[in-house]
């Protein structure tokens, strides 16, 4: 404690002690309420139409870039309101000494926007870490790892900040993980994928980014990755969609 002298008073203040930890039956219903959000937002998502930007650059041991893969593709509705994955451009790839698998591919669309929902949460195992602040956000964090891999299945592995308040995931910093039948010389970046609130309700995937070294046998290759998910738009909105071209990845998100 410290004393304060002021106007002829001497008063003693408390010292300011940190917030407990909850207990784990706090910890438990935090988990069930962020996934119970979490499944109401990937219905949600569901629902709306954005813009996926592809972009992995392969380095070389300068850090200078000697090939990249690029795709751009809209999700969108057809008349059927059925949802498809419409490609708008994807230039040759030049990349020389790594390719992009069908594992590649299940991360893109299901493990790097990891959502962690009531349907799914049972498959983890996960545990408390702390309180943390990101970009004024108070967060809860978790460590996430697959409890039992499923031969073919990709899953996440990794730490993710949940919103205490809307109790949603923010971001997630991880790596794709699985079982495989054919175990080639197969390597997967530890990424991060970040969210901003879109809606004012839901916490959307607005980029991932990965910068790496991936050890393959035949030697260590640095890569680069960006993925962006821009322009959501609920369905049968008109508003015209656009993208950028720019490489550097921004600031991480703020709520509106």
């Amino acid at each position: 404690m410290r004393i304060l002298a002021a106007a002829g008073l001497f008063l003693t203040l408390a010292p300011v002690l940190p917030a407990a930890d909850p207990s784990q039956a706090e910890i438990d219903s935090i988990i069930r309420k962020f996934a119970a959000r979490e499944s109401e937002f990937a219905r949600a998502r569901e629902n709306y139409t954005y813009r996926q930007t592809v972009r992995v650059q392969e380095l070389d041991e300068n850090g200078v870039g000697r090939g990249k893969f690029e795709m751009v593709s809209d999700i969108v509705f057809d008349r059927e309101g059925k949802r498809n994955e419409k490609v708008i451009r994807a230039p040759v790839a030049t990349l020389q000494r790594i390719q992009l698998t069908q594992q590649d591919e299940q991360d893109l669309r299901n493990v790097q926007p990891f959502v962690l929902t009531s349907a799914e949460v049972d498959k983890y195992h996960v545990r408390y870490l702390g309180k943390e602040k990101l970009d004024e956000i108070d967060c809860y964090s978790f460590a996430v790892k697959p409890k039992k891999m499923v031969m073919g299945e990709r899953y996440f592995a990794g730490v993710v900040w949940v919103d205490d308040r809307d109790l949603q995931i923010v971001k997630s910093y991880g790596r794709g993980v699985g079982l495989e039948k054919n175990k080639g010389d197969h390597k997967y970046p530890k990424f991060e994928t970040y969210r901003e609130q879109i809606d004012g309700k839901f916490w959307f995937p607005t980029y991932t980014t990965a910068n790496d070294v991936l050890p393959f046998s035949s030697g260590p290759v640095p890569i680069k990755m960006l993925v962006r998910y821009e322009d959501y738009k609920q369905f049968k909105s008109d508003v015209k969609i656009t993208y950028g071209d720019e490489a550097a990845a921004p600031k991480e998100p703020k709520k509106p």
